[in-house]
């Protein structure tokens, strides 16, 4: 009997299934124990690299309660790509919905940061502008002017202090976080991603830039307390922007 792929698959994901049924030893016996070793190991690599790709969540909820929401998890959301890299793109909305981490309500919020950490390392090159090229447009000009943006960059707004949570497990002497919201802004200026703590109004001024907003509409989105020169030092300093429209 031919095993099908989605057979094995079913199998291999399952702990409660036996063996496929066409799977056998060299003596033709049921290839039971091998099978269960090799379904093992998956579930271990898969484990692994959860664990390297959430190290901040791993630390916060510790190495016998990831494991075993890991397992949950795998199952549930087995890898579509070979690339390990991007393995647990739907962590953010498994924890919003996984009960036993409902006492802890930031990991889904903590889960989009890492993931844009590991998506911002492994972007696309970009070339940023010259800031020259911004300080030469009339103010009219500026207004209706609309930015392109580096592959690499991400606003994560929360309702918690995910920036200040970050640090505090990932830096020796870091602050402990207070309880509040924060956002942060994720970009790669040069080699690997770095995080800036910045104002909502900041927030939603990037964001809405980087929906396809001209400058002025996202002006009016953030608000009076916009620092707008600060934010587009920011942008520049960190090589967001590429293009100007």
């Amino acid at each position: 009997m031919k095993v099908t792929q989605a057979q094995f698959r079913a199998g291999l994901l399952d702990p409660s299934l036996p063996a496929p049924k066409g799977l056998a030893n060299p003596d033709g016996a049921q290839a039971s124990k091998r099978f269960d070793v090799y379904r093992n190991n998956v579930a271990v690599s898969l484990t692994e690299a959860l664990i390297a790709a959430f190290p901040v969540i791993y630390k916060l909820v510790g190495d016998r309660f990831f494991r075993a929401m890991a397992g949950v998890y795998l199952r549930k959301h087995p890898p579509s790509s070979p690339l390990m890299m991007y393995y647990g793109d739907k962590m953010p909305q498994f924890l919003r919905r996984f009960e036993p981490a409902k006492s802890l309500p930031f990991l889904s919020d903590m889960a989009r940061v890492e993931l844009a950490m590991r998506h911002s390392y492994h972007a696309a090159d970009a070339t940023p502008i010259d800031g020259q090229a911004l300080a030469e447009l009339t103010p009219e000009k500026l207004m209706g002017t609309k930015f392109g943006f580096a592959s690499a960059t991400y606003v994560l707004p929360s309702d918690y202090p995910t920036y200040s949570i970050y640090h505090a497990n990932t830096e020796d002497g870091a602050p402990k976080a207070v309880m509040r919201p924060e956002a942060m802004l994720i970009a790669r200026p040069q080699f690997d991603p770095k995080q800036t703590l910045i104002t909502p109004a900041t927030a939603i001024f990037i964001t809405s830039l980087m929906a396809g907003n001209a400058l002025g509409v996202a002006m009016t989105a953030a608000g009076r307390d916009l620092d707008l020169g600060a934010t587009l030092g920011l942008l520049l300093g960190q090589n967001c922007i590429t293009t100007l429209n």
